[in-house]
Order: structure tokens, then C-alpha cells, then sequence
């Protein structure tokens, strides 16, 4: 049971329509912490995104933390949810973590193909962060 993804998924059901879900999670845009302005280059963008999303990621500790941009405000969401979840975990429970809040708050199913092909490629780009940094750390 993962507490921050059940945290979520309990925020999001308080919402019936789906207009108020992406109402909040424009909101949520407000909460990505900040990436440095230097690494908003092509080096950070991630690939497959209908928008562009920058994201960075450090080890700490032996903890990945993130941190992201975008020019659209519903992806910038989505991400800050992404981050919310994945922020502050080893690499090894990163790579191990099944996100399972997207498809539980209806995420996946109400998004454009575009935006679906978007989150996938955000995801897949926070997990290849967290296996650079575990194969560093063997």
C-alpha cells in the first residue's frame, strides 16, 4: 500500500465531474518544485511529449528528487503528481513502484492519446533517472 498514492486517489474522488478533476489538477501546477532555469534545454526535455516538459533529477542520500517544467498547465499537473509520488525514494523503490493512482483517479482514461503517450514518456523518463542512479550506486 503506498500512503502518498492513496492520498491522492482519495483527493481526486471527492470530484465526480471530470472538468473539476482537471480543475485541480491545474492547481496542483503551483506545487512542482522549481528546476533550475539552466536545465530548461533540449538535454532535460523529455521526448514523446505533445507539450514540453523538462525534468531533472538528483540523488541525495541515496534519495531521487525531481524537479520539472512545462509550457502546458494540465502536464505540469501530472507531473507534480508524478513527482509527489516518486520524490524522495531510493532508486530501487522508484523502479519498483507501480503507479497505480493514474489508471485509480481515471487519469489515463481521460486523457487525449497525445497526453497519454506524454505521461508515459514523463514516467519512463523519472524511472531511466532512477536507473542511471542505481547503477551508480552498485
Amino acid at each position: 500500500m503506498d500512503k502518498i498514492q492513496e492520498e491522492i486517489i482519495e483527493e481526486f474522488s471527492v470530484f465526480d465531474d471530470w472538468l473539476d478533476k482537471y480543475d485541480y489538477l491545474i492547481g496542483l501546477a503551483d506545487t512542482l518544485p522549481a528546476i533550475d532555469p539552466t536545465h530548461r534545454t533540449e538535454q532535460y526535455l523529455i521526448q514523446g511529449c505533445q507539450s514540453r516538459v523538462w525534468v531533472d533529477a538528483r540523488m541525495d542520500n541515496g534519495k531521487v528528487y525531481y524537479a520539472a517544467d512545462s509550457d502546458a498547465i494540465i502536464t505540469k499537473g501530472i507531473i507534480a503528481l508524478l513527482i509527489r509520488v516518486l520524490n524522495g525514494r531510493t532508486p530501487r523503490e522508484i523502479l519498483d513502484t507501480e503507479l497505480y493512482f493514474i489508471d485509480a483517479i481515471g487519469l489515463s482514461a481521460n486523457l487525449s492519446p497525445t497526453r497519454s503517450n506524454g505521461l508515459a514518456a514523463m514516467v519512463k523518463q523519472m524511472r531511466l533517472y532512477a536507473l542511471a542512479f542505481a547503477s551508480k550506486a552498485e
